[in-house]
Parts: C-alpha cells; structure tokens; sequence
C-alpha cells in the first residue's frame, strides 16, 4: 500500500464525508490502491459464451489483471473450465467464494455440486455458494434446494462456511433456506428495481441491512452489486458511464467505512449476455468493471 493510499484509506474509515473534498480519481485511487474487498470472476472473452470451455491461460491472464485490486473471487460454477477459477486465484494468494450453478437439470446439478465438494477437500474453497438465484429463476423448488443445502452441508469439510446466493428479499421471505445457510450470500441491484441513480447507494444498503435483520447475527455477505455503464433504462434507473462511476465510488467507500464484505459485479464486460436468455438484453453486457478489450473504464493507465 502507498502512503497516499493509506492515508485516503484512513479518510474513508473515519469520516467519510472528508471524501467529498476529494476528486473522483482521488477517491478512486483510495479504492483500488488499497484493495477492495471481492469480484465477481468474468470468464467469457468476446465470442464466448456459457457452454464453451474455458482455458487455464485465459483464467490466469485475467486474474492477473485482478490480482493488485482485490482480496477475493468469486467464481459460479464448477464446469466447463470454471473449475480452474479457484486453482488461479490460489495461485495469485486470493481467497475464493466458489459456486455450484444450480438450475432445471438434475444432472447437470450433480456434477456442480460434486465438484465443487472436490475443489473444497483440495484446499480451493473459503467459503462454498449452492446455487444462485435458483429460486428467483424458478428452476427449482425450496424443498429441493434445502435437501442439496443439507446434503453440501455433511460433506463439505466443517471449517468451510457454506450459503445460497439470491436476492435479498429471498431471505425474508423464506426462512426455511435462511435456517439452512451457515452464511447469507445476498445480491442487491437498486438498477434492476428501478432506483433512481442519486437513491440507489442508500437502497442497496437497506437491501443489505433487510438480510441483516433476519440472518439472526450470521455473516451477511453482498455477493452482487453494481450499475451498468450502457444499456438503456429500466424504469426510474438509467445505464450510463458516469452513473456507473459513481455508484462504484460510493458502494466501495459505503462498504469500506462499514467493514461490509461486498463482491462487486462484476470484473469484465460479457457480450454474450444481450443475447441470453436472462432477460437483461443490451444492458446484460455493460456490468464490468474493465470492458471487453480489458480496459479499465474509469482509469485508462489502471
């Protein structure tokens, strides 16, 4: 850490509004100089999509990119190559929030969460994600997702905390599942309920802190937050580089100044998503934090 770093890191725990005599890259370089807390782990180069094979060199190329900036990854699944995500960020001396993507196909289930039981008994897991937002996606039922919780939780080793990954309101509406986690893994999206961009800082917190009241004093992680840097409008919430800028500054100095683990999403743009089937069409491609060509969008020499 630098001493500029350092000592804008000590603004943003102690007083946060001393931030706002800052410039933007000012605060910027508070953040990413000193290390932000995760990411989620963006795979797919252009031209790929879920379904094709990821490569060891490909994985270890980004992480490198990564590696200066952050304290964990998170990965999705435990196929098609994913698998390797947690083996990389090892490597690179990262902690690994690793998931099993869960969905419709019961085989295909079973090798993610075989999987993903194998990465752990190597040493490759610190905290393991079952499923993500199975639920909201409606591709599988509570009872059957608390049976895979159950069966993850006996075979896992005891030291390695185990969650499901969904929306906040997920939590509170389904106790059941609440019960069932060792520990909360919440995504919060102000852009996807509409927030207008001056609110959406303040309603993600209230997203988390909703968590918060019913995890019953377990860990409470954000595990997806962001805003898009093009796309279009959803309701009251526009896409937009400034927008997306400044929710970034304002989410990592809210999760620094609160010791709030949080993964932003995500690492790299991903063009594959205007054409997939979950819904967020041209939008779907403009979360990262670096765009396709890898370039960070809010710091040309980053």
């Amino acid at each position: 850490m630098s001493k500029r770093a350092g000592k804008i890191h000590n603004l943003i725990t102690a007083d946060p509004s001393n931030l706002e005599s800052l410039t933007l890259d000012d605060r910027l370089a508070a953040i990413t100089d000193t290390g932000m807390h995760g990411i989620s782990f963006s795979a797919y180069i252009e031209g790929q999509k879920p379904g094709d094979e990821l490569t060891e060199s490909q994985i270890e190329h980004r992480m490198a990119i990564l590696q200066p900036h952050f304290k964990w990854i998170r990965s999705f699944s435990t196929t098609e190559g994913n698998e390797l995500i947690p083996v990389s960020a090892k490597r690179h001396g990262l902690k690994t929030l690793v998931g099993a993507w869960l969905g419709s196909d019961t085989d295909k289930n079973r090798i993610e969460i075989d999987n993903l039981i194998t990465l752990a008994h190597q040493g490759l897991v610190d905290i393991a994600a079952v499923g993500n937002e199975v639920l909201y996606r409606e591709e599988m039922s509570e009872s059957d997702l608390l049976t895979t919780l159950a069966e993850v939780r006996e075979r896992l080793p005891s030291n390695i905390p185990m969650g499901y990954v969904d929306a906040y309101y997920e939590f509170e509406d389904r106790p059941a599942v609440t019960a069932a986690c060792d520990v909360l893994l919440t995504n919060c999206y102000p852009y996807w309920e509409g927030c207008a961009l001056p609110y959406s800082t303040l309603y993600m917190q209230d997203m988390y802190r909703r968590v918060q009241k019913v995890a019953k004093g377990k860990r409470v992680i954000i595990t997806e937050t962001g805003w898009p840097s093009a796309g279009g409008t959803f309701y009251g919430a526009e896409a937009s580089l400034q927008g997306s800028y400044l929710y970034f500054l304002k989410a990592q100095e809210w999760a620094i100044g609160e010791g709030v683990e949080m993964f932003y999403f995500s690492s790299f743009d991903e063009a594959w998503k205007v054409a997939g089937d979950d819904g967020e069409g041209d939008v779907g491609a403009h979360w990262g934090l670096w765009d396709m060509h890898e370039k960070f969008k809010y710091a040309p020499t980053l």
